[in-house]
């Protein structure tokens, strides 16, 4: 069973950011399992591990999971140094002790999930268990057949620069002059990868927003809202055989 540095522990675990985690186990203020450690990147697992900070234990909270509707503007991570909004003033306590399972970036809204197992939010994210997102997308001016051509010959990979994209499916819902809006499904999270595929045939994207995370969907929930999910939602969305065992052994 594989574990993660400290300091990204720390940070998933909603106890401290990275750089302040670093900082704390450089100085000798955490403990694992009863002993000191002073290297940032020693390897934990978080669900299982004993963490004192400064001598405050860090108890081991409720296994959660919530699906939250991020609204438009809103930066995903704790803190921004620009000052923009971010998921956590939005979510407020709601959000305590959990970390987002990937990132929806400022100008996309939709579907995003936020947990405390961080197991589970590697696994989500793990390109090999190739859990499809689908996205509703507009972009400036009309989409050809000659651009629907190029996604369909894409659909195994999408060579930008140095970054190899690989769109699953593309496909046109309404077109015009002057705007396309279309449905993409992905099934991995490239940073702005939508945005870089559409760039890249000369069409910018304006709207962008997730509805679904595998079988998860956004339902009626309204932007800014969130609602729990039990673990059975979860198991029953991704049925797993690897998550099914680390539920039942997170029980």
């Amino acid at each position: 069973m594989r574990g993660v540095p400290l300091n990204r522990a720390l940070s998933k675990l909603g106890l401290l950011s990275r750089s302040e985690a670093t900082e704390a186990i450089r100085t000798g203020s955490v403990k694992v399992d009863g002993r000191v450690v002073r290297d940032p990147a020693h390897p934990v697992i978080p669900e299982r591990a004993s963490i004192v900070i400064d001598d405050q234990p860090h108890a081991r909270a409720a296994w959660r999971t919530i699906l939250f509707n991020k609204p438009r503007g809103v930066v995903t991570t704790r803190r921004d140094p620009e000052g923009r909004p971010t998921i956590y003033e939005v979510l407020g306590q709601s959000a305590r002790g959990l970390v987002p399972v990937g990132r929806l970036d400022l100008a996309t809204s939709g579907l995003l999930l936020l947990t405390n197992d961080t197991r589970l939010a590697d696994w989500l994210t793990d390109p090999e268990s190739a859990v499809a997102r689908i996205y509703l997308v507009t972009v400036r001016g009309e989409i050809t057949p000659d651009d629907s051509q190029r996604f369909e010959h894409s659909r195994r990979t999408m060579t930008i620069g140095t970054a190899r994209l690989r769109p699953t499916t593309v496909t046109v819902r309404k077109t015009s002059r002057r705007e396309t809006h279309l449905t993409v499904e992905l099934h991995e999270g490239r940073n702005r990868e939508i945005r870089r595929l559409f760039e890249a045939i000369g069409h910018e994207v304006t709207r962008l927003k997730r509805v679904s995370f595998g079988p998860l969907t956004l339902g009626e929930l309204q932007s800014g809202g969130w609602r729990d999910l039990s673990r059975e939602d979860v198991q029953r969305s991704f049925p797993d055989a690897r998550l099914q065992r680390h539920a039942q052994r997170a029980t």
